[in-house]
């Protein structure tokens, strides 16, 4: 925080220093023309982290959300639930993307990635393989939840329906995940 803090202390002193010098060398003119100047900065300054402070906010958009490697959809993925009030420690390791985040009653989940370099065609090919590895079975209030930027086959949906706790996250609910709906709008099952 400190050097972010020293930075903007010196472009400020640069500033001022730059439309006194102006003011010197030209007279009002040059004030008014550096104030257009600041002015032209400021704008284009304010508009460009806009997207990186939303993203780090946990919001993205369908677009930003495509051009994701498999590590980029997991940080996006802990942002969505840090935004969404979880508490959440990434677990990946050896290349396998996991996050485990604990919400509010003690709600506990295991949100695995689909790769997304997984051919997807959407028509049962291949079987749920891929997601097999994204977690345990059985364990008390862990829910787990299974994120694709793609759809989930048939087979996939057949799979997650007879394990029990096991939820799918396709690419149109993490579009609407991304964009500010809360996770438990998407089909969580309510804390409690």
């Amino acid at each position: 925080m400190l050097p972010a803090l020293v930075v903007l202390v010196l472009v400020v002193l640069v500033l001022v220093g730059l439309v006194a010098w102006l003011y010197r060398a030209l007279g009002v003119g040059g004030l008014v023309l550096g104030f257009v100047l600041l002015a032209a900065a400021a704008a284009a300054g304010l508009r460009r982290p806009r997207g990186v402070v939303r993203r780090r906010g946990g919001h993205y958009t369908a677009g930003e959300l495509a051009r994701l490697d498999d590590r980029g959809l997991t940080l996006a993925a802990a942002r969505m639930l840090r935004r969404d009030g979880w508490r959440v420690v990434d677990l990946t390791e050896d290349g396998r993307s996991r996050l485990y985040a604990r919400g509010r009653g003690g709600r506990q989940l295991d949100v695995g990635f689909r790769s997304v370099t997984t051919s997807d065609h959407g028509d049962g090919e291949g079987g749920a393989a891929p997601l097999r590895e994204a977690g345990r079975p059985g364990v008390d209030r862990l829910l787990r939840v299974i994120v694709h930027r793609g759809s989930f086959s048939r087979a996939d949906v057949l799979w997650a329906s007879r394990q029990g706790g096991v939820y799918l996250l396709d690419n149109s609910q993490l579009q609407r995940w991304a964009s500010g709906d809360p996770l438990d709008s998407l089909g969580l099952p309510p804390a409690g």
